[in-house]
């Protein structure tokens, strides 16, 4: 995915928000685009190239393209309440992210529902115990030609992913890539992480080594390494995420059945070994960073 790096206005002068106004401000201000709502604001790039849309807008408003027979939008936004006048209450810290799931970049979309704590068959809550985190994805439907809907992370513009990702301290985006982008050799299974934030870049290298998984920086492949701060994964409050640029041969023996209809339900060892690692890192990021 190519990005754009785009010089932003200076905010400093703004009036400091508690931390109610802040959360209670998310969705209206998830619009902007740049570094995050507690970062910086820049215009939309221009259009990717090898994309046939500039934006999720644009192809939700193509008259030939029909939600429900082209693509699809699945996500959870996780009930918050806090009626304590002593206390601070929790709030969803993280959320993932699969852009190009379905049939664009296969097995992304099972493993968005499993690393936000959801069995991809039938959504129960796995593990039991939790936690849950909310997630978003967008999902090619065609049996051929999904590639067309694929829109490039700096260009997502669809206002739930947006919103969410600025109500949250932590955005993962899962993405498929081949071998080749990765420099890694042909037919590598491998996850390169890429991002802004160098916190679960570090949690999630060292978990995915645990767990005896090939995992790389992405820092050095433009291509991948996801430090736009216009990419959907970087819109958080702190204007900084992670993204998991994962091999074909990695996702492909995730599962015993590779497709749409057969992947929920065919799942192997490596799958939810790949998602614990997953979780793990993002419990290690989470238990480290203050409540607002």
């Amino acid at each position: 995915m190519k990005e754009s790096n785009i010089r932003t206005p200076d905010v400093r002068s703004r009036p400091a928000l508690s931390r109610r106004a802040l959360l209670g401000g998310l969705t209206a201000a998830a619009p902007l685009t740049g570094a995050g709502l507690l970062g910086l604001a820049s215009a939309a790039p221009a259009a990717a190239a090898g994309d046939t849309y500039p934006s999720n807008t644009v192809l939700y408003a193509d008259p030939a393209v029909t939600e429900g027979v082209d693509y699809a939008r699945r996500y959870r936004r996780h009930a918050l309440d806090d009626q304590d006048l002593v206390t601070q209450g929790g709030f969803t810290r993280s959320v993932i992210l699969a852009p190009h799931g379905g049939g664009i970049e296969v097995g992304t979309s099972e493993l968005c529902l499993a690393v936000a704590g959801y069995h991809p068959d039938g959504l129960a809550p796995t593990p039991a115990e939790g936690p849950r985190h909310d997630f978003w994805m967008f999902e090619g439907l065609r049996s051929s030609d999904n590639g067309t809907l694929h829109v490039t992370a700096t260009h997502c513009d669809d206002t739930v992913a947006r919103s969410l990702a600025a109500a949250s301290l932590n955005a993962l985006a899962l993405h498929g890539c081949t071998a080749a982008q990765t420099g890694l050799g042909e037919g590598v299974a491998a996850v390169l992480v890429g991002g802004r934030n160098a916190n679960l870049k570090k949690a999630l290298l060292a978990h995915f080594a645990a767990a005896g998984i090939t995992a790389a920086d992405a820092a050095g492949k433009p291509d991948l390494a996801g430090v736009s701060p216009d990419n959907i994964a970087n819109r958080t409050l702190r204007g900084e995420g992670a993204q998991l640029e994962i091999t074909t041969a990695l996702r492909a023996a995730m599962f015993e059945v590779n497709t749409r209809a057969g992947r929920k339900t065919s799942t192997t060892r490596l799958f939810w070994d790949f998602t614990a690692a997953t979780r793990a890192a993002l419990a290690a990021t989470e238990a480290a960073q203050p409540v607002l």
